[in-house]
């Protein structure tokens, strides 16, 4: 969410962060007259619902000088001006919330701004690389892609995941189930043990105003799975009454209940930077991935994901940035997976973000590097939507924290990752030394 305040104060500056992430002037303009008009109707409203309130009170102040006169006419005429006033007032402040709500809700619409350093450009492909780890492996065979060698081994099982549940799902069986279980603990042992964050495990179920205060909603709306209770929604119809019923929504990351956590807090300078993790299943429509990706695990319905999140002052902020990013990273270090990292260009970066890093993994099969986390820095962006502050040590009033949120990392992708990286000419792969004590010492996996 924007301050208003601060658009106002340099509109040339909110303009020209617009055209960063969207190069149309004309779009650009209209916005910005559009958002003027609203404040200015949202000021105009409080003006005139505060000047009603203020000859209100002074009429009633009137009424008791009037009556201390003996001046009854004039008590009479006062008492039918606040009578009026009252109900003048009424229709005042509904017209003052509802121009309130139609600028909030216009400025919820708007991408957060872009940090100076994030470089312009259309899509990925303006992406600038920062750093490649690793070198991938040779091959003395031509390496198979992660879902042939599930599928080989009898443990990767897409046409009864389809039977079940649909496609873009997936049934892992035998030792792929418990390699995926001790990727996903192995993660949260490395950030907690020794990248000191909290273990926490949250409600997979949120509400309408969670995924509104992360930026799932109202624009991404299509892209989640709405939990709606029928008796619920039965007794809430049955009952006459209208509109949409406030929906629980499956997490589409562990993101949304993290950061919530600080929602309508005042929290204390002392304790932050509050860095917490989490290892959930979560869920997304794929509303917008018609035809990417329909084969293996690389774009699911469900998926398991380790999430990083923390919550700084505006100082700790680009740091924290930085050190969520190693973070992550180390993850693949440890694994032995080769990576790059990539700066995410104003195109490609997403909505509630002001700076943007992705990982991507090297996947021999596919022959290219691919996404496993994204790590960014949110500033006060959603902090503002949800309501989050912090006392600082020497200032009076509360401050708005800042977000971020990483991949830390996605665990299906991890597993792909680790098939296609670990693959065995026989068909059998070696399992990571870092995992094994996870697997119960087990160091290949084979054709069950």
């Amino acid at each position: 969410m924007h301050d208003i305040k601060t658009i106002r104060d340099d509109l040339a500056a909110f303009r020209a962060d617009i055209l960063r992430r969207k190069p149309d002037e004309a779009a650009a303009d209209a916005l910005i007259s559009k958002l003027v008009a609203l404040d200015d109707a949202r000021k105009n409203a409080i003006q005139k619902a505060q000047a009603a309130q203020e000859r209100r009170n002074a009429a009633s102040k009137e009424i008791g000088a009037a009556m201390k006169a003996k001046d009854a006419g004039l008590a009479e005429k006062l008492k039918a001006e606040v009578a009026e006033l009252k109900e003048t007032m009424g229709a005042l402040e509904a017209q003052e919330r509802e121009a309130i709500a139609a600028l909030e809700t216009e400025l919820a619409a708007i991408p957060n701004r872009p940090l100076p350093e994030v470089p312009f450009g259309a899509d990925e492909s303006d992406n600038p690389e920062v750093r490649r780890v690793g070198e991938p492996k040779k091959f003395g065979f031509k390496p198979k892609e992660h879902f042939e060698i599930g599928e080989a081994l009898g443990l990767m099982d897409f046409e009864a995941a389809s039977k079940i549940s649909g496609a873009r799902f997936t049934v892992l069986r035998g030792k792929l189930a418990r390699l995926e279980r001790a990727l996903e603990a192995f993660m949260l042992d490395l950030h907690t043990d020794h990248h000191g964050y909290t273990e926490v495990a949250p409600p997979l179920l949120v509400r309408d105003q969670a995924m509104f205060g992360t930026a799932q909603l109202p624009k991404f709306r299509d892209d989640q799975f709405a939990a709606l209770s029928l008796v619920e929604a039965e007794q809430h119809f049955a009952g006459g009454a209208t509109g949409e019923l406030d929906h629980f929504w499956l997490i589409p990351t562990a993101e949304v209940p993290l950061t919530n956590l600080a929602r309508e807090q005042i929290l204390d300078e002392k304790n932050l930077p509050l860095r917490m993790t989490a290892g959930t299943p979560c869920f997304r429509a794929e509303a917008g991935a018609a035809g990417r990706d329909t084969r293996g695990m690389i774009r699911q319905h469900q998926f398991a994901k380790v999430e990083m999140v923390s919550i700084t002052t505006p100082e700790q902020a680009i740091d924290e940035h930085e050190r969520m990013t190693a973070c992550a990273e180390e993850v693949l270090k440890r694994l032995g997976l080769p990576y790059r990292v990539v700066l995410l260009c104003t195109g490609d970066m997403g909505f509630a973000s002001q700076k943007t890093y992705d990982i991507e993994v090297w996947l021999p099969g596919q022959d290219r590097y691919r996404e496993i986390s994204s790590c960014s820095v949110c500033g006060d962006f959603q902090a503002r939507r949800m309501g989050a502050r912090y006392r600082p040590a020497d200032a009076k009033n509360p401050r708005f924290v800042h977000t971020l949120n990483g991949s830390g990392v996605a665990v299906g992708r991890a597993l792909v990752a680790v098939l296609e990286n670990y693959q065995n000419e026989d068909g059998s792969v070696t399992v990571p030394e870092v995992l094994r004590p996870y697997m119960g010492g087990l160091d290949k996996i084979e054709k069950a």
